[in-house]
């Protein structure tokens, strides 16, 4: 899977996403360290290892660099960065049940414009999946010949699980 590149500095306003999950009751916010292992276990129970072990690291930046959506106490979606690389947003997840309430935009949009204000100027979205979907949402284009990118050479399970 291919990276892409998103400029920082014509991201979309975010507060049209924001008002877009508001409508279905979710919130969103940066996540803080006492709820790690909460957010940690979900990511395990939802996605893959190899994104928890990247979530746990989004933890270790001071402010952390992980985003979260929720509805009410239930946990809906999360957005990295800074994790694998310094300027790479991911990983990024929303639960089966989230997906289609514009969560996945206004977390990606959160992330986007949090690496903005901390000073990049670009981002990289390494190994992407939905490449429409960042197109779409934050103007993402593909970065030619760069699969698998910084992914090269990472271990894999026995199963051939790459995350």
């Amino acid at each position: 899977m291919p990276d892409m590149l998103v400029k920082l500095y014509e991201l979309p306003a975010i507060q049209p996403a924001i008002d877009a999950i508001t409508t279905h009751g979710v919130t969103m916010r940066r996540a803080i360290a006492p709820e790690k292992h909460l957010i940690l276990a979900w990511i395990r129970q939802h996605f893959s290892e190899f994104w928890v072990n990247e979530a746990d690291a989004a933890f270790s930046r001071q402010p952390a660099s992980i985003f979260v959506a929720q509805e009410g106490n239930t946990l809906l979606g999360f957005a990295c960065y800074d994790v694998t690389a310094r300027g790479f947003f991911g990983p990024t997840g929303v639960s089966e049940a989230a997906r289609g309430k514009k969560v996945g935009a206004a977390l990606l949009l959160a992330a986007l414009h949090d690496m903005y204000a901390q000073g990049y100027g670009y981002a990289a979205i390494g190994g992407v999946g939905p490449a429409d979907f960042y197109a779409k949402v934050a103007g993402a284009v593909i970065i030619p010949d760069s699969s698998p990118g910084m992914y090269k050479g990472m271990l894999e399970s026995e199963d051939g699980d790459k995350g």
